[in-house]
């Protein structure tokens, strides 16, 4: 798991949050605030798995190839 993944975990659940509170409360600023978080985390969680992924594909080329599966 990369940085950004939880990065991204984190503003996620922060959002799930504000949006719940916003509705709760009747603050649409808030609510709108939650789910710009939301969105940011799932962007963040995105390029996560994009590094991820390049890392992945870098190890498998410094692999040699009787090394690989």
């Amino acid at each position: 798991m990369d940085k950004k993944n939880l990065e991204g975990g984190v503003d996620n659940l922060k959002g799930r949050v504000k949006e719940t509170v916003g509705e709760a409360t009747g603050d649409r600023e808030l609510e709108g605030e939650g789910k710009l978080d939301q969105l940011k985390g799932k962007i963040k969680d995105a390029a996560g798995n994009i590094r991820e992924r390049i890392k992945d594909e870098l190890d498998d080329l410094d692999r040699p190839r009787d090394e690989k599966p």
